[in-house]
């Protein structure tokens, strides 16, 4: 047995070690540990240069106090852009001030003898986390390097150039060979050399020589991120000679294709050997910063497509002092789909706690105003009473050919029939976008439907939320795109976002403030009508009212054998259909219009009809979206009529629309207005 074997192996190891140190000096220094940051205490709000300055202690987990403090803008620009600035924070203050007026924050935490070490790092990382999520900056910044500051912000940008906007630096630091160490033409330093080798852990200066993460070295990442840079430079400067520092880092990083600038200070009272001078122009300090920090763009406020007039305090009143609401939204496809519905609910549930909501979604798709007048006691009215009313009908009444008068007729109708049962209703108009009316707009023009619209909300002074403009208007602004984020007047849920964000808007704005014991709900007064002949009181008539002739038949549970598409209430529901070989059909009624509601699919055909003893008209009941689907339209045959009796004669031709397959007619209700 050999005695002497433990013995050599340890002598290897030591030697091994020893071999590793003196070539791989980063094992050497101290490692640093990681660092969290526990609420910030004894935050106090103070003046600096004529802006709101918040100082502040962090501790981090090894209970090391660190000051800190930030300097808020008095109108932050959107996005909250900010500098980090490293060292002497009350030096040369005046680019940071010009800074803080156009919108910028600015930032400091006190590593003042950590000379940008690796323990400074961490801290200066968890510093970065805490302050972008507690103020909510920008997640890329400007750092401002004075002196010795080089050190930190060189470090910390190589380290972090995704978070890197530019990098201006005055005087730096960036080798401390030349300082402290003073190993060059640059004053030596001997207590922060000292501190210096102590806070990286270098047991030498040999140790300390051969340290290759200065501020001169390794740029590449930077240089390909084509971070900018900016040096001030004294060019007497004997203590931190720009000779072995900024000509040094510059030189190497245009090298590597980064870009970057220096300016020598030449002008006014050269101090502290050259290191201290006059900066020429702070205000190029601020533009450089300005230039190279991309600032978002101020998104468009929502109220500005927001029109209040009398409001709904009604429905804010009641869901207070009641607890009870009932809300209903009537419209189209838009309306029936889940989305900004679904939020509005979502938010008056969270807003009144304490209230009981009952929501009434009588959405359909393809349906407009004429439709919606109609079918407004059936489908909302008798539900109870309304106590908010949220209508949109502006995309369907364009696309389904309503003319302007009906726009304005059918829209009046439903506001003055849901008033007339419930003078106290709040009701509020949306116009929705879709791409004509995006067309519209950009020629400088307003749709013509919702001029059309708008001539009930201001009559009736009812608010109204204009969702086209608005949508317009932000993609315009390069907010979001059609084709990649809202893709169809049928939103995606970004798009349905985008409609809840406003309207949530304009329910925050309607129900701002306070109400008093002695608000009173008010009475909403009907004036004279725009139209006469508007549809206030229109209503669903049974298809068992008409006087069927011979061909004419109700089938009860009427579903398609095409395989073609049908909506609800549509399919499997009573049916009155009817053919070319049908004889007239007769409808009974008291009103002053009266018209069909039909299912309206691949063979729908052309019917002729007749009002008393009147000329007999043609309609053609077949769509541009017959083809596919039995779709549930509405055709209004007589306006204007004196409200007394009268009598529909309808019959089925042997005529049809060239992509028809067929001459029949099913309907699924009359409908008159009385």
């Amino acid at each position: 047995m050999n005695i002497n074997k433990p013995q050599t192996i340890i002598r290897k190891f030591i030697a091994t070690l020893w071999i590793l140190i003196l070539f791989f000096p980063a094992l050497s220094y101290a490692q640093p540990q990681s660092v969290s940051f526990k609420p910030h205490v004894n935050e106090a709000p103070s003046v600096w240069h004529g802006f709101k300055r918040l100082d502040f202690t962090l501790q981090s987990n090894s209970n090391e106090n660190i000051p800190a403090h930030i300097v808020l803008p008095n109108k932050p620009l959107p996005g909250n852009p900010w500098v980090w600035r490293a060292r002497f924070p009350e030096w040369h203050t005046q680019a940071d001030s010009i800074l803080l007026s156009r919108g910028f924050h600015i930032a400091y935490i006190n590593t003042n003898n950590r000379f940008g070490s690796p323990k400074a790092m961490v801290i200066w990382d968890a510093f970065y986390q805490y302050i972008t999520q507690k103020f909510q900056l920008s997640p890329k910044v400007a750092l401002e390097g004075v002196s010795r500051g080089g050190l930190f912000i060189y470090t910390w940008a190589k380290q972090n150039p995704e978070k890197i906007n530019a990098i201006y630096a005055e005087a730096p630091v960036c080798d401390f060979k030349s300082w402290p160490a003073g190993y060059g033409n640059g004053q030596k330093s001997d207590n922060d050399w000292k501190k210096l080798k102590a806070e990286y852990g270098f047991r030498s200066n040999e140790e300390a020589l051969e340290w290759n993460n200065q501020p001169i070295h390794h740029l590449d990442e930077l240089a390909k991120a084509k971070i900018p840079i900016l040096h001030m430079v004294g060019l007497n400067d004997q203590i931190v000679p720009p000779t072995e520092n900024t000509f040094q880092l510059v030189k190497r990083y245009i090298n590597l294709g980064g870009p970057a600038t220096i300016v020598p200070c030449t002008k006014g009272k050269q101090t502290l050997k050259g290191h201290h001078f006059p900066i020429e122009t702070p205000q190029l300090v601020a533009d450089f910063i300005i230039y190279n920090t991309p600032i978002p763009k101020q998104k468009i406020a929502a109220s500005n497509y927001h029109q209040l007039r009398k409001g709904i305090r009604n429905s804010y009143m009641k869901f207070q002092r009641q607890k009870f609401g009932r809300v209903a939204f009537l419209g189209g496809s838009i309306t029936y789909n889940g989305g900004w519905r679904d939020s509005i609910c979502n938010y008056l549930q969270k807003r009144f706690p304490d209230t009981q909501f009952e929501f009434i979604a009588a959405g359909i798709p393809s349906m407009g105003t004429t439709p919606a007048a109609f079918r407004l006691q059936r489908d909302v009215l008798s539900k109870g009473k309304i106590d908010l009313l949220f209508e949109e009908a502006a995309v369907n009444d364009a696309s389904n050919g309503r003319t302007n008068t009906e726009q304005v007729g059918a829209m009046e109708g439903i506001i003055r029939h849901t008033l007339h049962v419930n003078p106290e209703c709040d009701i509020v108009l949306m116009h929705f976008v879709d791409p004509d009316k995006m067309a519209t707009y950009r020629s400088g023009k307003t749709p013509q439907v919702i001029l059309n619209h708008e001539i009930v909300a201001k009559h009736y002074q009812l608010p109204s939320i204009n969702l086209a403009k608005e949508v317009t208007d932000r993609i315009d602004a390069g907010e979001f795109t059609w084709e990649n984020d809202f893709k169809n007047l049928h939103p995606s849920p970004f798009g349905q976002g985008i409609y809840s964000h406003s309207m949530l808007a304009f329910l925050d704005k309607a129900w701002a403030g306070f109400i008093a014991e002695d608000d009173k709900i008010q009475i909403h007064t009907l004036p004279n009508p725009i139209d006469p002949d508007s549809y206030h009181n229109g209503s669903l008539i049974s298809i068992q009212n008409a006087k069927k002739s011979k061909g004419w038949k109700i089938v009860e549970k009427w579903k398609p054998n095409d395989k073609k598409g049908t909506r609800a209430n549509y399919v499997n529901v009573p049916m009155l259909v009817g053919n070319a070989q049908s004889g007239i059909l007769k409808f009974n009624f008291e009103g002053s219009a009266v018209g069909i509601a039909i299912a309206a699919g691949p063979d729908a055909g052309v019917i002729e009809y007749a009002i008393d003893n009147g000329e007999w008209q043609k309609q053609q009941l077949f769509t541009q979206w017959s083809k596919h689907l039995h779709l549930p339209w509405y055709y209004t045959l007589a306006t204007g009529l004196s409200n007394k009796k009268h009598t529909l004669k309808l019959r089925v031709t042997n005529q049809k629309h060239s992509q028809s397959t067929g001459n029949t007619c099913r309907i699924r209700y009359f409908y008159i207005n009385n």
